[in-house]
């Protein structure tokens, strides 16, 4: 990709995403990932009705007036998003397409991070470790992260979740927020999603295109595997195969999610022909709902 085109598409999704970030996402944002915790901010006057738990006995035994310590949230998390960049990830009718779908995800996620005043990093892999780039704050960051998504191109070709799940959690000291981008076509990576989930926020985006779900009737195709480049014939007129195509898609998506849940995290499934506003939106009011609940 020449520099000017990419510069004018990182300026093309910088755009869009901002205003859907300042106008859409910042508030479900801030109330789906609550900050770290609480801390002490300053004492005040006592009033009838205020938990006697936060009396400050020192100040008031020194003033001779009951004071209680207001807290207040410790609102700057850290947001990793680990993205696949594998063959795999990247496939379907509209290949560009969805890169610059990725893209756009990517970015309104890092913008609402950076107005809520958190770090982003970001974590690029295949079946290896791709690029790293540590959690920052800025729109400059932003947008190179914005940037090194749209040109990366991986050396590796197949995904290997695992070792990327690993790398976060062993250089993630402090619990941040983790969105995993990927079509999670992977294996053995159950036990480190749960470590990871114990100790951070985690939240599964599989991103997909409709070629991935619907093999379309158009006669005999040579199909090649994103990932391993070996290639076949398959005949597409066939009504089973296309049902079984459907079904093998669904059932992977099924179990995904379920491995998702088990490890007590959140997963999304996002395919490209359908606009990730909403779905952000209700899933953000959904943890805002879970948040208070849980109080």
């Amino acid at each position: 990709m020449e520099t000017t085109e990419l510069l004018k598409k990182v300026r093309k999704i910088e755009i869009k995403t901002r205003g859907l970030s300042s106008h859409l996402f910042t508030g479900g944002y801030h109330s789906a990932f609550r900050g770290k915790g609480m801390s002490f901010s300053e004492v005040r006057l006592y009033y009838p009705g205020d938990d006697v738990r936060a009396i400050d006995w020192n100040v008031t035994a020194r003033t001779g007036d009951a004071y209680v310590k207001v807290f207040e949230e410790e609102r700057e998390n850290t947001m990793m998003l680990l993205v696949d960049v594998s063959g795999s990830a990247v496939f379907g009718s509209h290949t560009v397409f969805k890169e610059e779908y990725l893209s756009e995800l990517c970015a309104v996620l890092a913008f609402s991070a950076i107005a809520n005043n958190d770090k982003v990093g970001v974590l690029l892999f295949s079946d290896q470790i791709e690029l790293f780039i540590p959690p920052k704050k800025g729109k400059q960051h932003i947008l190179r992260i914005i940037r090194e998504i749209l040109t990366t191109k991986p050396k590796g070709n197949g995904t290997d979740l695992n070792k990327a799940l690993q790398f976060v959690n062993n250089i993630l000291k402090k619990r941040s927020v983790c969105f995993v981008l990927s079509d999670f076509l992977a294996d053995n990576y159950y036990d480190v999603l749960r470590i990871l989930s114990r100790r951070h926020d985690l939240i599964g985006l599989h991103v997909w295109d409709l070629l991935e779900r619907e093999l379309p009737d158009v006669g005999v195709l040579r199909v090649t595997d994103a990932e391993s480049n070996k290639q076949i014939w398959v005949d597409t007129t066939g009504s089973t195969l296309r049902r079984q195509y459907r079904e093998s898609f669904d059932t992977h998506v099924g179990h995904t999610q379920s491995l998702f849940r088990r490890a007590g995290a959140d997963f999304l499934s996002l395919g490209t022909h359908e606009s990730y506003t909403q779905a952000l939106l209700k899933f953000f009011s959904q943890r805002s709902r879970q948040a208070v609940q849980h109080g």
